[in-house]
């Protein structure tokens, strides 16, 4: 299965608003051949010229519900700090902690689902652990995870429960003395 910006669901679309559920573990061929799917648009979208000849818009995570399938499953790819890549397709991702400091991207978010611009920052936590099982390695996990991987992470997470970023803008959040811009 190979995914393009055509089989991206869009926010007015019902399904993007609805519950994802659990996915039953080891994960069935069909859910395996869609998460490594949604893993492979979001690397590929990273490549300007893949972009272009794959129909394709730059991306750092994708949830199967923006595919139009209630599956608890996201894959996520970006940098960090260092340029290093790091890469995760995770089935039932929770949150299991999360810390008080807030964080916000400075250009506030976006999304591949949402075709509009949203002004405005979204307040995440800074740092956040998150259990789930990852097929890249295909083991159960707890990721740590601060600043632009954990914003990334809980927009995705968002998803599954059929919270889109512009439900969270809050202007407020640059006035917090306690809040990391990223």
């Amino acid at each position: 299965m190979v995914l393009s910006n055509d089989d991206i669901i869009v926010d007015s679309d019902p399904r993007m608003r609805s519950r994802s559920e659990n996915v039953a573990l080891p994960l069935s061929e069909e859910d395996r051949e869609l998460l490594l799917a949604l893993h492979s648009y979001v690397k590929r979208s990273q490549d300007d010229e893949l972009c272009q000849t794959d129909n394709l818009s730059p991306a750092v995570g994708l949830a199967a519900i923006q595919v139009g399938v209630a599956k608890k499953m996201i894959a996520v790819v970006v940098d960090d700090e260092d340029g290093e890549c790091i890469e995760f397709a995770l089935a039932n991702p929770r949150i299991v902690n999360k810390s008080k400091t807030k964080a916000t991207l400075s250009t506030g978010e976006g999304c591949l689902s949402v075709p509009e611009f949203h002004p405005g920052h979204v307040a995440r936590s800074n740092r956040i652990k998150v259990k789930a099982y990852d097929l890249l390695t295909d083991q159960e996990l707890t990721i740590e995870a601060e600043g632009y991987l954990a914003i990334v992470l809980q927009h995705e997470i968002d998803h599954l429960s059929g919270v889109l970023y512009y439900d969270r803008i809050d202007e407020s959040i640059m006035q917090l003395k306690d809040t990391v811009v990223i």
